[in-house]
């Protein structure tokens, strides 16, 4: 039996001991000396109940008296929760202890010790890089989106034991840690070095390419990302710009709240997503009819991931924008997260979205409008300009065209 099957069951444990107190406390009807006597109907849900759960109940006994080590009620409540959450075999829900929820929360804003990278368990219990933090150290020493951790110091690690992965790869700022690395696109693995270091994401960056031009880097989708993308851009009009190349390489997403006002900015009076749950909770969003007037031009790749891929195919829908580089990462489901008791917290996949046009990019991703992977050297160059960026240089020509 799956591990995480077990633990699942064994989540019912703390719901015996909590429902036989609630029936026996909510149910009695008349006291008759030290005896409680409940009605019949609820003594029979009461003993269905029991016979379902049961089983729990038993195991959860012989665990406690015979399991060779110390174990105690923190511990199988902690793993019956998880639980919960590693049956769904779904890589994006999970329950997060204090620690780890603390964690989560500081990677999606704000400043904190590591190396720069977003990772999710994929479909073969491997860590993936869904991509590396733009000027971190990941970045730098070329860790790309697809990469696969397989081992951390020396030690393997898998989907299953990430948290821990992850706590040994954030360590002290200034010391090394050193990922064992497997390359699906070159079939390869190799062992590489990173200092850690304070991490502080600058969400957006901006610069003039030439006269009408604008260049604009969107690392994520946090909880300001929209007001810096609004101001950016008329940073880059009022100096001139006619048109702008919207850079979305490497960006994992990020909330999509905050996604959906940053196309509403660029898209006029158009749908930009429609989201589907299993409860009919369905919802629709629209942009209005105000949006600057620039022609976009955006670059992807494949660590182009969720929020990213949202805004990448309302552009690409409605023909506001002509896409460049390689297929997007293909993540197409919607998380909630929300605090639990105690710090604790998680997240749970709770809807898929469909692109205007009805597409799901689940497992697929967005193909750009021009296909073209980035040069190898550029990797390699230890000061890379904006002339040695290929996919950025079609960017430039693209947009160049459309501006005349």
């Amino acid at each position: 039996m799956k591990k995480s099957f077990v633990i699942v069951l064994s989540v019912f444990l703390v719901l015996i001991t909590a429902t036989t107190t609630f029936f026996v406390t909510s149910f009695i009807q008349i006291n008759v000396g030290d005896k409680l006597v409940i009605n019949q109907k609820d003594m029979d849900d009461y003993r269905t109940f029991y016979e379902k759960y049961g089983e729990v109940e038993d195991l959860k006994n012989y665990i406690l008296k015979n399991y060779y080590l110390d174990i105690n009620d923190d511990i199988l409540i902690e793993g019956m929760k998880k639980g919960l959450f590693e049956i769904l075999n779904d890589p994006y829900s999970v329950y997060m202890n204090s620690d780890e929820f603390k964690s989560y929360m500081e990677s999606s804003t704000g400043e904190y010790p590591g190396i720069g990278i977003y990772l999710t368990p994929n479909d073969k219990n491997q860590i993936e890089i869904v991509s590396p933090i733009e000027d971190t150290p990941a970045d730098k020493v070329g860790l790309v989106a697809k990469d696969i951790i397989t081992a951390v110091n020396g030690d393997p690690f898998n989907a299953d034991t990430m948290d821990g992965a992850i706590k040994i790869i954030k360590g002290e700022p200034g010391t090394p840690v050193t990922l064992t690395i497997y390359r699906p696109s070159k079939d390869t693995t190799f062992d590489v070095e990173i200092i850690r270091a304070w991490i502080d994401i600058k969400v957006v960056k901006s610069r003039m390419l030439d006269d009408q031009m604008g260049y604009l880097r969107l690392s994520m989708f946090d909880d300001n990302s929209a007001s810096e993308f609004d101001q950016h851009t008329k940073d880059l009009i009022g100096a001139g710009a006619k048109g702008i190349v919207l850079d979305l390489r490497q960006n994992p997403g990020g909330y999509l709240s905050q996604c959906v006002k940053i196309a509403d900015l660029m898209l006029g009076k158009k749908m930009i997503v429609y989201t589907e749950g299993r409860n009919g909770d369905n919802e629709e969003f629209y942009s209005d009819a105000k949006k600057y007037d620039v022609e976009w031009v955006v670059l992807t790749d494949g660590g182009s991931a969720s929020a990213s891929e949202i805004l990448t195919g309302a552009l690409k829908d409605h023909g506001a924008a002509t896409i460049i580089g390689t297929t997007t990462f293909g993540k197409g489901v919607v998380q909630i997260v929300k605090p639990y008791d105690l710090n604790t917290g998680f997240k749970l996949t709770t809807s898929q979205y469909f692109t205007p046009n009805g597409m799901n990019i689940h497992g697929i991703g967005i193909e750009p409008d021009i296909f073209i992977e980035m040069d190898e050297s550029y990797f390699e160059l230890e000061s890379p300009t904006d002339e040695d960026d290929n996919q950025l240089q079609r960017a430039i020509e693209v947009l160049s065209e459309k501006l005349n």
